[in-house]
């Protein structure tokens, strides 16, 4: 029965090896050496690991993998801070549409006064001059783009392309109607709730199995009992007596997500 426990820390000492040799990914070192410190409270659940993994030393490194990645990565103190800068994100995007709609309305009010006040201002009045100057320090830009493109600007007069305030108008409203959206699946389930809870691990580790799940990374019929879940979580982590998560938590939120699924 101690074959599980052995194949588990063996692939643990080796991450830690590796990782110190390169100097590199020390929040993983940190979760490795959390779980072969806390040893004794896991050999259950290596030995069902290993059992799940059909006892197959592959198999096994891409579950520790997932493990150490999130709870490295989408710890819950990094899924805070996930949630931090999604809604700072939502929140520029609103004073981006403010800001552009304030300008786009200064730009038009700026054209009139050119029209009808008797003074002029030099200043950009065509959205190509904008971009040309915008770009005058890409050389591939300059070198590839800017010759044709003034070639097309000439064979068409102003009223046939967008003004500078429209240009500004359309940052504004798509600013606006922005939809903020996380860019990696297991962020995305790690911050699926409003409020953070030690269910984001939970919930970016079951997405990382069910993504893996097809037989060339794990197991198709890969799954582990909510005991195994809770004992990974509460030692990589490091989870003290007061946080401890317990197999009935952990079926009460796959429940729970299952229904929500539904």
């Amino acid at each position: 029965m101690e074959d599980g426990r052995k194949a588990v820390e063996t692939i643990l000492e080796e991450h830690i090896s590796y990782n110190t040799e390169n100097g590199i990914l020390p929040s993983e070192t940190t979760a490795c050496r959390r779980l072969l410190t806390r040893n004794t409270e896991l050999i259950e659940a290596y030995n069902e690991l290993w059992a799940k993994a059909n006892h197959s030393e592959f198999y096994l490194r891409v579950f520790i993998d997932g493990l150490l990645g999130t709870a490295a990565f989408w710890n819950p103190a990094k899924m805070v801070e996930a949630r931090r800068m999604r809604a700072k994100l939502e929140d520029v995007n609103q004073k981006i549409s403010g800001v552009a709609t304030e300008l786009a309305e200064l730009l038009r009010e700026r054209t009139k006064l050119h029209d009808h006040s008797g003074f002029i201002s030099e200043t950009h009045y065509h959205v190509l001059e904008v971009l040309s100057e915008a770009a005058t320090n890409n050389p591939r830009f300059t070198s590839f783009v800017q010759e044709p493109l003034e070639a097309v600007r000439s064979q068409f007069d102003l009223k046939y392309w967008p003004s500078i305030s429209d240009f500004v108008s359309v940052l504004g409203s798509d600013a606006a109607r922005a939809t903020v959206y996380a860019h990696q699946s297991l962020t995305a389930a790690g911050t699926a709730s409003s409020r953070p809870s030690r269910a984001d691990f939970f919930r970016v580790l079951f997405q990382f199995i069910d993504e893996n799940r097809d037989d060339r990374h794990l197991p198709t019929e890969f799954r582990l009992s909510d005991a195994t879940y809770a004992s990974l979580a509460n030692c990589a982590l490091d989870l003290g007596p007061d946080d401890l998560a317990s197999a009935e938590y952990v079926k009460r939120l796959r429940q729970r997500d299952r229904e929500e699924d539904r």
